[in-house]
């Protein structure tokens, strides 16, 4: 096959598909159009992208041979995946490479949160030794609440095993899913009893901009919130209002709602309009830890991601 990388990945998903024969061609330094002139030239059996370029009806209809568009990453939001479906092109992903990274980052955001780490390195940092200011929570007989059960939810699930807490889980696409590390719930049971959310769900039409104020408001307690998920599935403004009212006690975002499509930066120019008001008090707040969207951004999983992905295309052909 010809496959064309319009992103770049771990060298390891090249060098393999070259072992069997496949030609590879970078295209990684690509403009939109650039990328459009090479797929109606050659005859690409594939693509293999991140989230740099929307592959949209444009691209899929300039790809006349494509038999599959491969994402090195968990979320299919950036493909037309209903087109490529219509024109008979695998979509392709690789959640499994990135999941323990995404576990294990969920996790050490909610324990830096709990013991209120960040701030207690600051402060002893700049001189000052507050015990009692710093004073934690345990993790130990909390009810964490995870909706999305799929490789991400069940990973962070699993990562709670040793902190003898309780986890439920909510699905509405998978059923019968209890087992060892968390029990499968409705939503009602996790509004009524969980004291942390997790989410860990797609970006959809579905569940863009489904933790608001009026969601929140539904927890009988007030809550820790947690999204290593895609940052429009919380809207922020709602987030910082019930940050103040103190129903929500503490949030931990690896995304957030102002990120560019390629998730390489924060989009300026929805900063600029919100910097005064919801942004300002996030990056301020004691009781909010961010990072830039590192959630599965490990050495190992930059290499797993890739193993996945080749495992993954050279099912589809052999």
């Amino acid at each position: 096959m010809k496959i064309l990388f319009i992103d770049t990945t771990h060298p390891i998903l090249q060098k393999l598909l070259e072992k069997e024969n496949h030609v590879c061609v970078d295209g990684s330094s690509f403009s939109r159009d650039e990328i459009l002139f090479h797929l109606k030239q050659s005859a690409f059996d594939g693509l293999v992208i991140r989230s740099r370029i929307e592959i949209d009806k444009e691209i899929l209809d300039a790809a006349g041979k494509l038999k599959f568009i491969a994402r090195a990453g968990a979320g299919m939001e950036s493909i037309d995946v209903n087109e490529a479906n219509n024109k008979g092109i695998s979509c392709l992903n690789s959640p499994e490479g990135s999941r323990d990274a995404v576990g294990e980052h969920a996790l050490g955001m909610l324990l830096s949160l709990l013991n209120r780490l960040c701030k207690a390195d600051r402060e002893v940092r700049e001189g000052n030794w507050f015990r009692e200011g710093n004073r934690g929570t345990e993790l130990n007989c909390k009810t964490i609440g995870i909706i999305g059960y799929g490789n991400m939810g069940s990973s962070f699930a699993k990562k709670l095993s040793g902190f003898d807490c309780s986890v439920l889980a909510y699905d509405k696409y998978l059923k019968n899913f209890s087992g060892p590390f968390a029990n499968e719930v409705s939503m009602e049971e996790i509004y009524n009893q969980a004291d942390i959310l997790s989410l860990h769900v797609p970006l959809t039409a579905e569940t863009t901009f489904m933790v608001n104020d009026a969601f929140i408001n539904r927890f009988k307690k007030n809550i820790y919130i947690i999204n290593t998920a895609r940052g429009k599935c919380l809207k922020i403004d709602d987030l910082v209002k019930n940050l103040k009212s103190g129903k929500v006690r503490g949030a931990c975002l690896d995304v957030n709602e102002y990120e560019d499509s390629s998730f390489e930066k924060s989009s300026s120019s929805n900063l600029q309009s919100s910097i005064e008001s919801s942004w300002n008090y996030l990056i301020h707040s004691d009781n909010v830890i961010l990072s830039p969207h590192i959630a599965g951004w490990t050495f190992e999983s930059h290499e797993k991601i890739s193993r996945v992905l080749f495992d993954k295309i050279v099912s589809i052909v052999r």
